[in-house]
């Protein structure tokens, strides 16, 4: 079904209003990846502040991660129907009351919960941004409002850590960490009243459904796998936990013939099973995740060695991990120029700048006595953010273009839910490294200085381990071009139309 709604077809037919709208989509987007970066730096004033565990603070990242990876799709498909623009205002609304919620979190199960909230509001506001830009820019403005999107993420990213520094630093009316969270909230506001007068209002389809079978088996198979991950080592690893991720496995094969079912039947799919049966996919998501899952638990790591085990400043902590940020920026400006030529040797090479990086930083952590040189982090944290910032985007074309047209939207839907997903992961197993260790050294007597020295560099193997196997998986994508699509005997794939859904 295709809504009766006016794609603008040049300059002259678009809404005057476009490029200050385009500003306020800009401004939730920086809102909600600002959010994701600014509270590593936080992690050590929150565990000491609210009396935190180690699984608890996992979960303050791993618990908004999960839930907006999970609501992703089923939001995503719900902008479809009951229209975008609405539903983008709802997640700012929603994004802003959860971000209020963090703030004045009385307790880390409060703000654990809250976070949640949050994931899933920035569920429901994410999946609608680029789809009003793509039904409000003429294409020859197309490009440019996009690349402005990536811009917006490389500044979060840079902004993010610093930010948190100060904000923290400042202890603002005495409030430690909460105004990392209660900054969100005059923003929020400003940009639904700003939303609500500018932005286009895009129609829905009512006719479309949700698969909520297929969102309730995804939801309860990847909780399933992800909290005995991070719980277990808490509770040492009884039964039910070794239960719990078998019945991930089940989940995920009965979501995987539900899917088939609904395709058989012509009903609705939470995610399109050609894509499911698509082996250039499969292996994409794979990589995905692998590579996704490594780099917000790194950071997690990072601020708590700097902060906890050697007496860094939130503020310090933050300009430290900044080199980072500042190549994945500078790398994505430039990223675009190569197209989608050679996109398999940018993610093997992109692979290889993490695993030096990381590799290099490993050993300077492992290398610490009694004080750490924040200058010693500044080049491998440059080329690791360099590889990630090459990568993102040679990894996302290269398993698309494996993909037909008619499946892109839910191809890329599903990557960023995957992506989420590993990050969700990654958080879990390299907290169970680097908590496990601290916790054994500590045991043992070790002095703090070396126990977190040890557990830190042990922690960083996983992220080496899995850019390294990243490099090994990026030859076997597909090239550029070869979608793979079915068409009829004589008709060549381009001369089938591609319908556009509104």
């Amino acid at each position: 079904m295709t809504a009766n709604f006016h794609v603008p077809t040049s300059k002259a037919d678009a809404d005057p209003r476009r490029w200050i709208a385009l500003f306020v989509l800009l401004l939730a987007s920086f809102m909600n990846l600002i959010d994701v970066t600014i509270v590593n730096v936080a992690l050590p004033s929150l565990q000491k502040n609210l009396g935190a565990d180690p699984s608890q603070i996992e979960w303050v990242i791993a618990a908004y991660v999960l839930a907006f990876a999970l609501g992703l799709l089923p939001f995503g498909r719900l902008g479809d129907i009951v229209g975008r623009t609405k539903m983008f205002l709802i997640g700012v609304a929603g994004f802003t009351l959860a971000s209020a919620f963090c703030g004045f979190a009385p307790s880390i199960e409060w703000l654990i919960v809250a976070r949640v909230l949050q994931g899933f509001a920035g569920a429901i506001m994410t999946p609608q941004v680029l789809a009003i830009v793509q039904v409000t820019f003429p294409p020859q403005e197309k490009g440019q409002a996009f690349s402005l999107f990536g811009l917006s993420a490389g500044l979060a990213a840079v902004a993010g850590p610093i930010a948190g520094g100060l904000l923290i630093g400042a202890n603002l009316w005495d409030l430690d960490w909460r105004p990392i969270f209660l900054v969100n909230v005059p923003v929020g506001i400003a940009t639904v009243i700003a939303g609500w007068f500018l932005i286009t209002r895009t129609p829905g389809h009512p006719g479309l459904k949700n698969d909520f079978v297929g969102i309730g088996l995804f939801g309860v198979s990847v909780t399933a796998l992800v909290y005995p991950l991070i719980e277990g080592r808490t509770y040492g690893w009884p039964l039910w936990v070794w239960i719990m991720m078998a019945a991930a496995a089940v989940g995920l094969a009965l979501f995987v013939l539900w899917e088939q079912r609904q395709a058989r039947l012509d009903r609705p799919q939470l995610l399109n099973f050609s894509l499911i049966s698509n082996p250039n996919f499969l292996l994409g998501m794979l990589v995905v995740t692998i590579f996704a899952s490594g780099i917000p638990a790194l950071f997690m790591v990072i601020s708590i060695l700097l902060q906890g085990g050697f007496g860094f400043s939130p503020l310090e902590s933050g300009l430290t991990n900044t080199p980072f940020s500042v190549g994945v920026l500078a790398v994505s400006l430039v990223a675009g120029r190569f197209g989608s030529h050679y996109l398999r040797a940018r993610l093997a090479v992109a692979g290889a700048l993490l695993v030096v990086g990381l590799g290099w930083l490993h050993f300077i952590i492992a290398g610490v006595t009694d004080t750490i040189d924040h200058w010693t982090f500044l080049v491998p944290l440059f080329i690791s953010g360099a590889g990630l910032g090459l990568g993102f985007s040679a990894l996302f074309q290269s398993v698309l273009a494996g993909v037909p047209p008619r499946d892109a939207g839910a191809g890329s839907g599903a990557l960023q839910a995957f992506q989420q997903i590993g990050g969700a992961v990654g958080v879990a197993l390299v907290g169970e490294i680097f908590f496990g260790q601290l916790t054994t050294a500590f045991a043992s007597g070790t002095a703090p200085h070396a126990a977190f020295t040890h557990a830190a560099a042990n922690a960083t193997l996983y992220q080496i381990v899995s850019f390294a196997i990243v490099i090994v998986l990026a030859p076997f994508l597909k090239k550029a071009g070869s979608t793979g699509a079915q068409h009829a005997p004589g008709k060549p794939p381009e001369a089938q139309p591609v319908p556009i859904e509104v």
